[in-house]
């Protein structure tokens, strides 16, 4: 069953996303050399309900957590714990947040201190698939349209896309139809209509594109132990042009602090 949801509804999710940026941001100001994943989903913890939200993840399936943290080779996923960042690791965050009885998801992949330079070029290309599928949620086009996007480019840069994991629609439930994969062929899948709310969420690998789970029964891994990067955001089909409903404004602002 796909949800449209009317104006009102998207203004409510438009809330619960930005509440989710901000998150980011605040994590994003500490996230260095020495901190811990435990730190970090500490503070993002404090600040969506100090905002009147509450964290999606946490319980959610029993995820014992406010945020999936995933440094390094892991996917997505992977549970906050009190092993400190290094320098020149990445660490990919996902966050959700619930409030006023909809959801908001969001996820970033960040640099821990200097990364190399081919490290840069998975995250810069993830985040570009992004952007190349949203370009694709418009009024007429299809899912397969966004998948297609995402893929093409991924693999233009020799990259694995990860099959198993996909983005979703996004409103009372955190996760609802349609599936919003990140591989497919054009002029398939659902039909895109307006007011249709998903999170497009490329996670790419620097290698292969098969994954492992772990016997947490969460952490997901690249199968070669390569680097995985992931950028989602939460968006709404309109005419022409998708409407983000995410930010990564606030990120960045703090990232280009540093």
């Amino acid at each position: 069953m796909i949800f449209i949801k009317t104006d009102e509804e998207v203004e409510l999710i438009r809330k619960s996303s930005l509440l989710v940026a901000k998150a980011h941001a605040e994590v994003a100001k500490m996230i260095e050399p020495g901190v811990t994943t435990l730190q970090l989903d500490q503070r993002a913890e404090e600040y969506i309900l100090d905002n009147g939200g509450v964290p999606a993840f946490k319980g959610y399936n029993g995820f014992p957590n406010t945020l999936c943290m995933s440094p390094d080779s892991q996917v997505v996923h992977g549970i906050p714990n009190d092993e400190p960042l290094k320098e020149g690791s990445i660490l990919s965050i996902d966050c959700g947040v619930l409030m006023n009885g909809f959801y908001g998801d969001s996820a970033y992949t960040y640099a821990v201190g200097n990364i190399d330079a081919e490290t840069q070029k998975l995250l810069d290309v993830t985040k570009d698939c992004l952007y190349k599928g949203i370009e694709q949620a418009i009024v007429g086009n299809r899912v397969g349209d966004i998948s297609y996007a995402v893929q093409q480019h991924a693999e233009s840069h020799n990259y694995g896309v990860v099959r198993e994991l996909v983005g979703h629609g996004v409103g009372e439930h955190l996760h609802e139809s349609p599936e919003v994969p990140n591989y497919g062929k054009r002029g398939r899948g659902p039909k895109l209509q307006n007011g249709l709310v998903i999170a497009i969420e490329p996670m790419i690998n620097m290698g292969v594109k098969n994954i492992r789970q772990h016997p947490d029964g969460w952490t997901i891994t690249t199968a070669d132990n390569k680097p995985s990067a992931h950028f989602e955001h939460t968006v709404v089909v309109r005419q022409g042009k998708a409407d983000i409903l995410s930010s990564f404004d606030w990120i960045e602002k703090e990232l280009n602090k540093k």
